[in-house]
This record gives C-alpha cells, sequence and structure tokens, in this order.
C-alpha cells in the first residue's frame, strides 16, 4: 500500500514546555489530558530532571493557538519554544538546558 502524501497528513505543530517540578511521564500525561480535553494533542520526549521537567508535544495547526493558551493557564508549567519541525524544537530545548 503506497504512503500518504505529506499534504494528506495534516499539519501539526511541536511545542516545548517546562514544569517547574520533577514528575514523571505519566502525571504528566494526566495534568495536560486534564487541561488540554476537547484538543488533539500527544506527548512526546519527556526529560525528567531533579528540579524540573522538560516535554514536547504535538498538536494540530488548528488547536495550536487554543493549546498554548491553556498551556499557559497551568499553574507551574511553562512553554519555551514551538514549531512545525520537532528537530528544531529538540535542539532549542538541547541549548536551553
Amino acid at each position: 500500500m503506497p504512503r500518504q502524501k505529506k499534504a494528506a497528513r495534516g499539519k501539526h505543530r511541536w511545542v516545548a514546555i517546562r514544569l517547574d517540578k520533577s514528575t514523571q511521564r505519566d502525571s504528566l500525561k494526566r495534568i495536560l489530558g486534564e487541561n488540554l480535553e476537547g484538543l488533539e494533542w500527544r506527548l512526546f520526549d519527556v526529560e525528567k530532571q531533579p528540579k524540573r521537567t522538560f516535554a514536547i508535544l504535538k498538536t494540530t495547526l488548528s488547536d495550536y493557538h487554543e493549546t498554548l493558551s491553556k498551556l499557559k493557564e497551568i499553574s507551574g508549567l511553562e512553554t519555551v519554544t514551538s514549531s512545525g519541525k520537532i528537530r528544531l524544537v529538540r535542539e532549542r530545548l538541547k541549548s536551553y538546558l
């Protein structure tokens, strides 16, 4: 079966976030799930450090602005960077660490 063309896959954005406490992937997923209810998103990379946690999530382009505004409402969570390419977000996040 042939692969789906790039344009047919839909557009999305990658968002890097920082949480002010060290947390497990499951806990972070639960926090995001409660606050981003009704939006399409998926959690990718999670970097747990002693006093904070960094993560990258993927959201659709149509939900991007609403996702950002809901993320800013979460206490102790900050968006670090975002892009249409995960490679760029990972590079920026590494320089931020």
